[in-house]
């Protein structure tokens, strides 16, 4: 298994930062990486969601859960591996909060592929997640 997790305190309401989440097809506004994204069903397990990072092929997501308000975690699965990657909002007092992104890569061979592409995946997370809650501080 390969792991990896980054997260930001913030003072942006958490309402505010689900709302962003939730509205998948906008995540484009605050997350450079993507050139176009698809929503399909609502924004609650068993989603699916097609990705396209910019200049690259399309990935397939699926919402594996999801809690309103507080988390959720998407999967995508190529060549045996899973990549899941949990999104949650943990509230620390009542003008605080810390938002957490944890990548997690299993399946057979995911200790030598992690390495390789867990760092590619998650090498924006930290730009990506200050536009999050600057975005979501409006």
């Amino acid at each position: 298994m390969w792991e990896y997790e980054h997260s930001v305190e913030t003072n942006a309401a958490p309402e505010a930062i689900w709302a962003l989440w939730a509205d998948v097809e906008g995540w484009g506004t605050w997350n450079a990486d993507i050139e176009k994204i698809e929503l399909r069903g609502p924004f609650a397990a068993g989603a699916e969601i097609t990705m396209t990072p910019a200049g690259q092929d399309p990935v397939e997501l699926l919402v594996a859960e999801a809690v309103a308000g507080e988390m959720f975690v998407d999967e995508a699965r190529f060549e045996g591996l899973v990549l899941r990657t949990t999104h949650r909002i943990e509230r620390l007092d009542q003008d605080r909060s810390r938002v957490v992104y944890r990548m997690e890569i299993t399946g057979e061979g995911a200790g030598e592929a992690g390495p390789y592409i867990g760092p590619a995946i998650t090498t924006d997370w930290p730009d990506t997640m200050a536009a999050l809650v600057r975005t979501a501080r409006g």
